[in-house]
C-alpha cells in the first residue's frame, strides 16, 4: 500500500513540475499532451486508493459505536442476514451498482452511505494528491481526512464523537508537525491549547447561564485535535464557519422538528466540515482574512 502511495507521489511531483514548465510556456502542446497522458493515471491511482480506504472507513462507521465490536473481525457482513460477503460482492462502488442495491443473499436494500463515503473518500485522495506533497503531508492529511469523515457520519447517527478517533487524532497530529513542513510543532501545540480550551470555555459558559449542556466533551477533543493537525492559525476560520453553518441547519431543524429552544443537532460535522474547507482553501482564506484586516 505504501508503494502505490509513494508511486502516485513521484508521479504527483513531477506533475507539478510538468504544470509549472507548461504555465512558462518551456514545453510544446504535443509534449504537454503526451506528459498529461502519462501523469493523469496517478490521480486514477489515488482515487481507487481512496475508495478501498472508504470501504473500511464504512466497516469503522458501523462498528466503533458498538462497544462489543471490532473493526478487523469478523470480515464484512450483511447487517440483516449475516452472510460473509465475498470479496466480488465489497467491490467499493463496483459492488453496488452491480448488486443493483441489494444484498445478494437475502435482497435487503444496501444503504446509500456505502458507496457515498467510498466515494468521498476517493474524492478526498485525488484533491490531497493534487495539493499536498508526499510523503508525509498527504499521509498525514490522509488519516486526518478520513478520520473527519468517519467523524462526520458517527456525529451525525449517535450524537457521538468516539475518542478512539479524536484522542490519538489529538496526539497524531502533534506528531504530524514535525514531519510537516508548513506548520511548526508549536503552531500545533498551540492549536491543541486553543482548540480544546475556546471550546471548553464555550460549552461551560453556556452550561453556567442555561443550566443545560449545550456542547458536549467530544466536540471540544475534536477541535483540539482539528488544531493539532492545522494549528491555532485555522480556529478562528473553523469555529466561525462551522458555528454559521450549524445555524442554518439547525434553524432548518428547528422548522421541521418543532421543538423550538429544545431542537438538539450534532456540532461535530460541522466542525469538520469547516476543518475540510480550510485544508483546502488555506491560502485563498488567508489572503482573503488579510485583505479584510489591511482595508483601511
Amino acid at each position: 500500500m505504501y508503494a502505490i502511495i509513494e508511486f502516485c507521489g513521484i508521479l504527483n511531483n513531477i506533475f507539478s513540475q510538468v504544470q509549472e514548465t507548461s504555465a512558462a510556456g518551456n514545453i510544446s502542446k504535443t509534449s504537454r499532451l503526451y506528459i498529461n497522458m502519462v501523469l493523469y493515471p496517478s490521480f486514477l491511482i489515488a482515487f481507487i486508493f481512496g475508495i478501498v480506504v472508504g470501504s473500511f472507513l464504512n466497516v469503522a462507521i458501523l462498528r466503533i459505536p458498538q462497544p462489543d465490536q471490532s473493526v478487523v473481525y469478523p470480515a464484512s457482513h450483511c447487517p440483516r442476514c449475516q452472510t460473509p460477503l465475498k470479496w466480488y460482492d465489497n467491490i467499493p462502488l463496483l459492488s453496488f451498482i452491480i448488486l443493483r442495491r441489494k444484498c445478494r443473499y437475502c435482497h435487503c436494500p444496501i444503504s446509500w452511505q456505502y458507496p457515498l463515503i467510498e466515494l468521498a473518500m476517493g474524492l478526498f485522495a485525488v484533491a490531497l494528491v493534487h495539493s499536498f506533497t508526499f510523503p508525509w503531508p498527504f499521509i498525514g492529511f490522509f488519516l486526518f481526512t478520513a478520520a473527519l469523515l468517519v467523524i462526520m457520519v458517527i456525529d451525525c447517527q449517535h450524537q457521538l464523537i468516539p475518542d478512539i478517533i479524536s484522542l490519538p487524532g489529538i496526539i497524531l497530529g502533534f506528531l504530524f508537525s514535525f514531519l510537516n513542513p508548513a506548520l511548526s510543532w508549536s503552531d500545533s501545540g498551540l492549536g491543541i491549547l486553543f482548540g480544546g480550551g475556546i471550546l471548553f470555555l464555550i460549552a461551560y459558559g453556556y452550561y453556567f447561564l442555561t443550566k443545560r449542556v449545550g456542547m458536549g466533551g467530544g466536540d471540544i477533543k475534536l477541535l483540539a485535535m482539528i488544531g493539532a493537525f492545522l494549528g491555532y492559525q485555522a480556529l478562528p476560520f473553523v469555529i466561525f464557519s462551522s458555528s454559521l453553518l450549524g445555524t442554518v441547519a439547525g434553524v432548518g431543524a428547528m422548522l421541521k422538528q418543532k421543538k423550538g429552544g429544545q431542537t438538539v443537532i450534532p456540532y461535530g460535522p460541522f466542525l469538520a466540515a469547516g476543518a475540510l474547507i480550510y485544508l483546502f482553501f488555506e491560502p485563498q482564506i488567508q489572503f482573503y482574512l488579510r485583505s479584510l484586516l489591511l482595508q483601511d
